[in-house]
């Protein structure tokens, strides 16, 4: 999923990686990609992860992995981390989510559970303020139920905010005339539907 992320986006973006599976995106970025890569906890141009002798406590992601920098990296306070997230300059976050409705509501800060631990970060934000949101997700929960859904369940984080799903499955777009499939792995479109209970659109339908 990663790697498809990264084989999309766009040469020169700015782009947030969101906490968990999103930051594995910044390894397969090509090295001349010139893609600009932004964190909630105040750094521009970060790198790929660290490994080794490169880790450095210090530097760290949002979700607190060691990671490197880029020539020209940048540093600066979180508060300004976040004017950036809501001030449009982000082209691209990617988030993880719990849930991505058929038209492309959000839920990815908390199931709603009593005894699940609500974390919501800074979803809310680049939800609104980038300009696209890809998420990335596994299609079906562990225990086999669809997490692309006619309606979410769980407390939205944004509405009408996700463009595309990255998926073990398959690739989809959120558009204005519904779900339209990109590209499958090992499934077909239709069985793809019929197990999501959902009306899929082939790509260029």
């Amino acid at each position: 999923m990663a790697a498809l992320v990264a084989r999309d986006i766009p040469r020169g973006a700015f782009v947030n990686l969101g906490i968990g599976r999103p930051t594995l995106v910044a390894d397969h970025l090509a090295p001349d990609a010139a893609v600009v890569l932004h964190t909630e906890n105040g750094m521009l141009n970060m790198g790929p992860a660290a490994r080794g002798d490169e880790i450095d406590p210090d530097l760290t992601n949002a979700g607190k992995v060691p990671v490197t920098e880029l020539p020209g990296a940048a540093y600066f306070h979180q508060a300004d981390s976040f004017a950036m997230m809501r001030g449009g300059h982000l082209d691209i976050c990617v988030l993880g989510a719990f849930q991505v409705s058929a038209t492309g509501d959000l839920a990815n800060w908390h199931t709603g559970a009593s005894d699940a631990i609500p974390a919501v970060g800074g979803a809310m934000d680049l939800a609104v303020g980038a300009g696209q949101v890809f998420v990335m997700m596994t299609l079906f929960t562990k225990r086999g139920a669809p997490k692309l859904v006619p309606r979410c369940t769980y407390p939205l984080t944004g509405q009408a905010c996700v463009n595309r799903v990255y998926s073990d499955l398959a690739v989809l777009d959120i558009t204005p005339r519904g779900v339209e499939v990109r590209e499958t792995f090992g499934i077909g479109v239709d069985e793809l539907a019929g197990r999501l209970e959902l009306p899929l659109m082939a790509a260029g339908s």
